[in-house]
């Protein structure tokens, strides 16, 4: 596997672990303020959340580099990481565009 092909298959993964951990931070956030019943969700999907949050700006900032991505992709996938959810849409049209390189072609 090359180095493209890796920095699209993380890209991709974190794009999409990022998106499904605000769902977890959303989820203890409402269950903290709404019911006001218990702060473990925060607690545990912060963290979770702040970790893959550094990951995904990292691969962003190393696909930008791979792929020669312009100045405006390259920043609008770096701004996708504020909404929530908005990697994981970023990721599919990126990859549509053709923004994350070849797809693999499995041979069987």
């Amino acid at each position: 596997m090359n180095e493209p092909s890796r920095v699209r298959t993380w890209f991709r993964v974190i794009a999409f672990a990022e998106a499904c951990s605000w769902l977890g931070l959303l989820i203890g956030m409402y269950v903290k303020y709404v019911p006001e019943t218990t702060e473990v969700g925060v607690k545990i999907f912060g963290p979770i959340h702040g970790g893959i949050f550094l990951a995904y700006v990292l691969i962003t900032l190393t696909a930008w580099r791979v792929f020669g991505w312009s100045f405006r992709v390259g920043a609008l996938a770096l701004v996708a990481s504020i909404p929530p959810f908005a990697t994981a849409l970023f990721e599919v049209l990126a990859d549509r565009a053709g923004l994350l390189g070849e797809r693999e072609n499995a041979t069987t």
